[in-house]
């Protein structure tokens, strides 16, 4: 039996033994998983055949939350690679944006959400800002480390072909960091997740976050849970698609020592 094969058997144990547990327990705070994805069934996947039996809760709730979590991290993205590989590549401008970066990204996102209603006002453009600010520094501190690795005969080489600054930075140091911007990508993608409900708990009423809530107050707790579960597929399924893309990007590097404990294999 292949690795594969064997992790999904072990998942499938977990669940049945969850089953089992809440069966016995009868708990009406823990569901058991067989009601959870009824529940997940009667919430996603009851539309009509026109929409693939997608609900319209589903494009009202889960598409638009999406949409929030890729857009806000797409930004962050870009912004903290820009400025990490210019700070690492610059030992003056990081000594002095050092002490700035160390305090901006020890206040808890969560803590800014009112800042941010008061500047951007209930809607998507304070979700998005919720979750750009809690996503931007594992990706923008990552890239600053991978620019400050390029080896040092790369830098004198190019310098002594006067290599252009824009093909010296697209060329050697992106590649050169890259491995260290993936990981900081996949850090910030699960970040994104969380910020993206907690953005939605305040002030909206669409959105996995606020329904989460919805079902919480109503003592709703199939949905509530179909609701945390949902979540965990979109994380592993994002995570897994980052990882592919990784992989792909960086084929060109030499093979390393793969580990039999890494998560992401």
């Amino acid at each position: 039996m292949n690795r594969f094969a064997q992790r999904w058997l072990v998942f499938a144990g977990l669940v049945v033994a969850w089953e089992l547990g809440t069966w016995f327990a009868d708990d009406p705070f823990f569901p058991r998983p067989t009601v959870i994805a009824d529940a997940a069934r009667g919430l996603w996947l009851s539309g009509p055949v026109d929409q693939l039996y997608l609900s319209d809760a589903v494009f009202q709730h889960v598409l638009p939350s999406i949409g929030r979590l890729l857009g806000g991290w797409a930004i962050a993205a870009v912004i903290g690679v820009a400025i990490g590989v210019a700070l690492g590549r610059s030992a003056t401008a990081m000594q002095y944006a050092g002490p700035v970066l160390t305090f901006l990204r020890s206040v808890p996102p969560p803590a800014l959400v009112p800042v941010f209603l008061l500047v951007f006002n209930v809607g998507t453009q304070m979700q998005l800002a919720t979750i750009v600010f809690g996503v931007l520094w594992p990706i923008l501190l990552n890239s600053v480390d991978g620019a400050r690795s390029v080896d040092t005969t790369k830098y004198e080489t190019s310098a002594v072909f006067r290599i252009p600054k824009a093909q010296w930075v697209l060329g050697v140091v992106l590649p050169a960091a890259a491995p260290k911007i993936f990981a900081g990508l996949r850090v910030s993608l699960s970040l994104s997740l969380v910020l993206m409900v907690v953005s939605e708990l305040v002030g909206t009423d669409n959105g996995i976050g606020s329904q989460l809530l919805v079902a919480q107050r109503e003592f709703d707790f199939p949905d509530m849970w179909a609701g945390i579960v949902l979540l965990g597929i979109l994380g592993y399924a994002l995570n897994t698609v980052l990882l592919a893309f990784e992989r792909r990007a960086l084929s060109w590097q030499p093979k390393r020592e793969r580990t039999p404990a890494t998560v992401e294999d």
